[in-house]
């Protein structure tokens, strides 16, 4: 089997894989031509079944000198194996090359958080007497109060929207839906919203049911939101660089600083792991050591 057949092969095989992205599995096809392309000039008679784990480890070596980060060798590496795991499922293979190397140590990074008194300052920054002000403002209390994905706010629907009960149901990743409790003041910020701007606006074919809607009736762009959060933080003297995100990230970080149940706490996010939910205790921690070293007084005499 040539590179190009079984390329395109993977190529059919991800694309009925449930759950992977456009984007990802354009990386994963991507990463496969920088293999096929590093064989080529250095092994060149070795086609896709003959690779061994000595050839994988020879471009990672050659990437890493080239300067690539270890984020994106990890990357690399699991479509690697994603295209193995493929050929064994064909039973073109009897051993995956990928099966014994190391995914490169990636340095724990945490996400940017906004303190309570931060995300306080954004909301009432946004005036409600501008076009758009009660939509905007609902919209940043939805991710907020609800930890929702922007993707999971912008497409939210009349539908999903329980305001006598306190909960929302959105469409998450690989299309899962999930029930998310909704505070009080989220609830009145859209309902300020649905009963005054939203009633001016005639929604386009298809976007009748949708909460939040543009000017021209339509659905709204993550590209807007991101540019929306922009100018507000600037607006409410936030220098962190924050982008829509964020506001689930201090969520589920004001939660467990809070002591909420972690299990909670992944079930309202859909996480479908627990572990990637945990981020957030070690976020937790790092908070509280903060503290005590700006305010506790036997720390800080030690650090004068």
């Amino acid at each position: 089997m040539d590179w190009s057949s079984s390329i395109n092969g993977f190529r059919q095989y991800i694309t009925l894989e449930k759950g992977l992205s456009e984007h990802t599995k354009t990386a994963y096809v991507s990463d496969m031509h920088k293999l096929e392309w590093f064989i080529h000039e250095n092994n060149p008679d070795v086609n896709p079944l003959q690779i061994t784990s000595q050839h994988i480890i020879n471009f990672i070596f050659h990437i890493n000198n080239l300067g690539i980060g270890e984020r994106s060798q990890a990357r690399m590496l699991s479509s690697f194996r994603a295209f193995y795991k493929y050929l064994m499922i064909e039973d073109l293979i009897d051993l995956d090359p990928t099966e014994l190397i190391q995914v490169p140590k990636l340095p724990i990074t945490y996400p940017e958080v906004l303190s309570i008194e931060e995300v306080d300052r954004f909301l009432t920054i946004i005036d409600l007497s501008e076009p758009h002000g009660h939509r905007n403002r609902a919209m940043f209390e939805v991710l907020y109060a609800c930890g929702l994905r922007v993707s999971e706010m912008i497409n939210l629907k009349l539908a999903g929207y329980f305001p006598d009960i306190g909960f929302v149901r959105v469409i998450g990743k690989n299309n899962k839906e999930r029930i998310v409790p909704i505070g009080e003041m989220a609830i009145q910020q859209i309902n300020y919203y649905l009963d005054g701007e939203r009633r001016q606006i005639t929604p386009k074919a298809g976007f009748e049911n949708y909460v939040f809607l543009n000017r021209r009736g339509a659905g709204l762009t993550r590209n807007m939101i991101f540019m929306l959060v922009k100018d507000y933080a600037i607006k409410a003297g936030i220098e962190k660089n924050i982008s829509p995100h964020t506001f689930r990230h201090s969520f589920a970080t004001h939660l467990v600083e809070g002591g909420a149940d972690l299990k909670a706490v992944q079930d309202m996010l859909g996480h479908e792991s627990i572990t990637t939910t945990e981020i957030y205790t070690h976020m937790d921690m790092s908070y509280l050591r903060e503290t005590m070293y700006q305010f506790h007084p036997m720390f800080k005499k030690k650090t004068n």
